[in-house]
C-alpha cells in the first residue's frame, strides 16, 4: 500500500477524489476501500467543499476487486471475510450517504465494484469508452454488497439480467438503464463534469444535505403512504424556517447571489 492509493485535489467548492492506482487499474483492495472511507469522511466535515467529484487515475475507472486481494481472502475465516465485506459496505454507504453531491467521472472500464461505486454516486456523467459488467458470477461469486445500490440504479429488471448473465455493458445501454444520466465526448468530459458542479454548488448546503436524506427515504416508497406525506410536509415545514431559507429568499427578492455560492 502507498498512502497515495487515493489522492486529492482542490478546485474551489469541488473536491476531487482520485482512484490512484493506475497500475492496477485502480482495482480495490483492503487498503484502497479505508483509504476511499476515510477521504469521504474527511470531505463531507470540510465546509468549504460543496461537491465531490469521484474519478480514476490511468485508463480505467476501477477494475472492481483486486483479484490477489480476492485470492488471499479465499483463504480468510468466514470471520475475516465478514469484517472485509462490512469494510466495502461500509465505505460505499460513506459515498451514498455524503450530505455532499458526489458526481462519478467514468472516463474508461468501471467492473463489477467499479460498478458499485458509479451506483453509489449521485450523479454519473461517462464517455463512449465507459464500460462496465457485474461479472462475480463467473467467478463463482455474487454482486452482494454493491447489490442494493445497482439494483436502486438500474432497476430490479435489468438488475436481474446483468447479475446473472455478467454480460458486459456499454455506455450506452449505461445512460439508457440509468446507470450513466449522460454520454458525453472524451475531451468534453471534464467541461461538463465542471459545468454539472458549478450548478451544484449553487445549493445551499443544508439543504443539499436534507434532499439526500428525503431521497433515501423516497426511495422504493408509494404516494399512497399517508405516513410519508405527513413526515415529507413536516420536513419542508421545518426547513422553512432556517437560516437558509431566509437567506435564499432575501436574495430571491434583493436579486443578489445567496450568502453560500462564492463570490
Amino acid at each position: 500500500m502507498t498512502e497515495m492509493s487515493v489522492d486529492i485535489t482542490r478546485h474551489g467548492p469541488v473536491a476531487t477524489v482520485w482512484l490512484n492506482r493506475p497500475e492496477r487499474h485502480n482495482a480495490m483492495d483492503e487498503h484502497l476501500i479505508a483509504a476511499l472511507q476515510g477521504a469521504f469522511d474527511t470531505l463531507a466535515l470540510e465546509q468549504t467543499v460543496r461537491v465531490i467529484v469521484l474519478a480514476g487515475r490511468g485508463s480505467s475507472f476501477c477494475a472492481g476487486a483486486d483479484l490477489t486481494w480476492m485470492q488471499r481472502a479465499a483463504a480468510f475465516s468466514e470471520e475475516e471475510n465478514l469484517a472485509d465485506a462490512r469494510a466495502l459496505a461500509g465505505m460505499l454507504k460513506a459515498i451514498h450517504r455524503c450530505p455532499k453531491p458526489v458526481v462519478a467521472r467514468v472516463h474508461g472500464p468501471a467492473m463489477a465494484g467499479g460498478t458499485g461505486l458509479i451506483a453509489a454516486c449521485d450523479i454519473a456523467i461517462g464517455t463512449a469508452k465507459a464500460r462496465f459488467g457485474l461479472s462475480e458470477v463467473r467467478l463463482g461469486l455474487i454482486p452482494a454488497t454493491i447489490g442494493p445500490y445497482v439494483v436502486h440504479a438500474i432497476g430490479e429488471r435489468h438488475a436481474h439480467r446483468y447479475f446473472l448473465s455478467a454480460e458486459r455493458i456499454d455506455a450506452a445501454s449505461a445512460q439508457r438503464m440509468g446507470l450513466l444520466h449522460e454520454v458525453v465526448a472524451e475531451d468534453a468530459l471534464d467541461a461538463r463534469i465542471s459545468e454539472i458542479c458549478a450548478e451544484l454548488a449553487k445549493g445551499a448546503p443544508g439543504a443539499l444535505a436534507a434532499a439526500k436524506d428525503l431521497l433515501g427515504v423516497l426511495s422504493g416508497t408509494s404516494v399512497q403512504d399517508d405516513a410519508l406525506l405527513d413526515d415529507t410536509a413536516r420536513r419542508i415545514a421545518q426547513i422553512r424556517t432556517g437560516e437558509e431559507a431566509r437567506e435564499g429568499l432575501a436574495a430571491f427578492f434583493d436579486k443578489r447571489p445567496p450568502d453560500w455560492i462564492q463570490h
